[in-house]
């Protein structure tokens, strides 16, 4: 299996709408482990690994996000998976 790291920052509307909360619910659907938290400039940062394929689908859904969210920038930033999370979480 080829498991990857994805590390992203979404901006847009993205506070409010229960971004969070929906991108956790995605995330354990497709077996991924990480964390999701609201950032202080209104934004959303997440960092999600797992297999490569379900990695990517999470990547697809953050441009959309749930309903009522308007993304409008994904920043991806490249980084190594390291396998070091058991679940997927919300970050307070």
């Amino acid at each position: 299996m080829d498991n990857i790291r994805a590390h992203l920052i979404i901006e847009g509307r993205v506070q409010g709408v229960w971004f969070r909360d929906s991108t956790r619910n995605e995330a354990t659907r497709l077996n991924l482990t990480g964390w999701v938290e609201n950032r202080f400039d209104g934004s959303v940062e997440l960092i999600a690994e797992g297999a490569r394929e379900e990695v990517k689908k999470l990547i697809e859904w953050c441009h959309h996000g749930p309903p009522g969210a308007r993304v409008t920038m994904v920043h991806e930033i490249k980084e190594d998976y390291t396998g070091k999370f058991d679940s997927f979480r919300i970050s307070y």
